[in-house]
């Protein structure tokens, strides 16, 4: 007899949806967790690099709210420029402030700055 025989430890584990085995189950995964775009605000300015170039600086959206690449380059399409996500801050090369303050209140983001 083993310690755990009998015991709800004893079984596999089993999907709550479908209440197949895990390893058979063919649920479809949970979407992402996403924060609303009405419910955040975006910060905006423009900070100089190197050899006196301008980027467009994007701060106060968090990573685990929402999709970042997606929206980076949702952002360069609309601007026509180039740009880069660096921890969880976008940046679009150029000022390209109006035209970002534009696509992220289309978007429903709050904007300050």
């Amino acid at each position: 007899m083993r310690l755990f025989e009998g015991t709800p430890f004893d079984r596999p584990p089993r999907c709550e949806k479908c209440d197949q085995l895990e390893d058979e189950c063919i649920c479809p995964p949970d979407p992402p967790f996403r924060i609303p775009p009405e419910q955040q605000t975006a910060r905006l300015s423009i900070e100089k690099r190197k050899k006196g170039k301008r980027v467009t600086v994007i701060r106060g959206l968090s990573a685990e709210g929402n999709d970042l690449p997606e929206l980076l380059k949702q952002i360069k399409d609309r601007c026509g420029a180039g740009g880069t996500l660096k921890d969880e801050d976008l940046e679009i090369q150029g000022e390209q402030l109006d035209r970002v303050r534009e696509t992220l209140q289309q978007m429903g983001f709050k904007v300050k700055g």
